[in-house]
């Protein structure tokens, strides 16, 4: 742990200068090159300071290595998702997730889905509508799954919800490893999406037919990855585009 290097890296995400942020602080940028060389140590009325410049908590800023959140997590990019059509199903119980892609997955084998594109893209989100009943006392969670359809595929299989989205821009960010440690990781994906589109000037976006966020699991070099995806009002840049069908 560098409490200089956590400086840096903090700088760095809110993409504020040396310059920039001695001006905030009341220092000279020669002091801000000092702190992150862990040359001298800032103050406790600078240290304080500096958490509420980089809303961090000050005992992360001092105790933990932020930059290890770059072996977990990828640079944040805006990418124009094209318009596709999906199958999707819905499953509220103790355990969603694995729940409805265990049907769904079922459903692509016997709809012949898998046997025309054996490589169909699988997404999924949380599904917010639960009572508070149903979470507390029965301890229920909703989660939602989608499989993208390849364009002209058609079924008589029954069992699922057929949604047609439109083109849409979406903040995306990819969290390697995800589920060692699912309940921090993913809320945190999440989070830094949040982070950035505030830092950035970008909105959240709510739009009908769109998806407001979901997520993509998939190997990459014996690797589990997922990228979170989360819609996005007017950008200003387009890092790259991705087309589903």
């Amino acid at each position: 742990m560098s409490l200089g290097k956590n400086i840096q890296y903090l700088r760095k995400q809110k993409k504020i200068t040396q310059e920039r942020l001695a001006e905030i602080m009341s220092v000279s940028r020669q002091t801000i090159s000092r702190w992150e060389a862990d040359e001298i140590i800032p103050e406790l009325n600078k240290l304080v300071a500096l958490s509420d410049v980089f809303s961090c908590k000050l005992d992360s800023l001092i105790r933990e290595d932020m930059d290890a959140c770059d072996r977990i997590y990828s640079e944040i990019a805006i990418r124009r998702v094209k318009g596709f059509k999906m199958a999707s199903y819905v499953m509220i119980t103790p355990n969603p997730e694995d729940d409805v892609t265990a049907y769904l997955d079922n459903w692509a084998i016997r709809s012949g889905l898998l046997d025309l594109q054996p490589d169909a893209m699988r997404i999924g989100w949380d599904f917010p509508y639960v009572s508070l009943e149903q979470q507390n006392r029965f301890g229920l969670r909703g989660y939602a799954a989608a499989y993208i359809l390849p364009e002209g595929f058609e079924t008589s299989f029954p069992g699922v919800e057929y949604v047609d989205q439109k083109d849409a821009d979406y903040a995306v960010i990819t969290v390697y490893d995800p589920f060692a440690a699912a309940f921090e990781r993913i809320p945190n994906a999440y989070k830094k999406i949040m982070e950035s589109l505030q830092a950035n000037g970008f909105r959240e976006k709510p739009r009908e037919n769109v998806l407001s966020c979901f997520e993509h699991v998939y190997e990459k070099d014996g690797i589990t990855c997922m990228d979170v995806y989360m819609n996005v009002d007017s950008v200003s840049k387009t890092d790259s585009f991705t087309n589903f069908s």
